[in-house]
């Protein structure tokens, strides 16, 4: 992957210097961690099994929230490539000062804070997140903040619901097992199947923060019971 890496990042600076769309650009970026995938799948036997994709049906014409549960490296580098429109992360901006990597995310429609300034970082979240909703981006956030160990449940921050609940964004909850193959700090991958299981959209219509994010935390850590219960013993 990394040999791979600065070509791909290259390629993206340049056509964002000679003008490429956002599309474009975002299209280039799924092919390269699309390749990523397969090749963790031909070379390390890490593949993926999906579940509940039925429960994105219905949803193209809605602003929507997608909050993962965050246990590896390998659902950001997932989600862009099976998920029906294009995503726009959430993350820290310190991401951006990491070589060839931080750069071609920055040619991209993400939205990175400065978590030290809480007040501005979510301003920056709600009016970058409701723009970019508003030309059909899917938003996703990790609400748990960093990679949590197998087995083990992180504190769910508010901020994704805080962002439905302002925007009147449908959440979409999501459970991924991937530390079974690809461990917090690990640099050697497991063969194996992680599975990513969509549960079904919460309106955030009328809803407090505090309460969205309970039902969204109740969905996601029942469904890691259920799809990895020895983690769990």
């Amino acid at each position: 992957m990394l040999c791979t890496l600065i070509p791909c990042a290259l390629y993206l600076l340049l056509r964002k210097v000679t003008g490429a769309s956002k599309a474009t650009l975002y299209t280039c970026a799924v092919f390269w961690l699309r390749n990523c995938v397969v090749s963790l799948d031909k070379i390390c036997g890490v593949r993926y099994a999906l579940h509940g994709m039925d429960n994105l049906k219905g949803l193209d014409h809605l602003p929507v929230i997608v909050l993962v549960k965050h246990q590896s490296t390998y659902e950001t580098f997932l989600m862009p490539v099976i998920m029906p429109h294009a995503v726009s992360y959430v993350f820290k901006k310190e991401l951006l000062r990491i070589p060839f990597f931080g750069w071609a995310i920055g040619c991209l429609d993400m939205i990175h804070i400065d978590r030290s300034q809480r007040t501005k970082a979510f301003a920056k979240v709600v009016e970058q997140g409701r723009e970019l909703l508003g030309k059909g981006n899917w938003v996703v956030m990790f609400p748990e903040g960093t990679r949590i160990e197998r087995g083990q449940v992180g504190v769910y921050k508010f901020g994704g619901a805080r962002l439905a609940v302002q925007t009147g964004a449908v959440v979409v909850p999501v459970a991924v097992t991937s530390a079974k193959c690809w461990p917090r700090k690990a640099v050697i991958k497991r063969a194996g199947t992680v599975d990513v299981s969509f549960g079904e959209p919460i309106a955030s219509e009328g809803r407090s923060p505090e309460e969205l994010m309970a039902q969204v935390q109740a969905w996601i850590e029942a469904e890691m019971r259920r799809l990895d219960p020895l983690a769990y013993a």
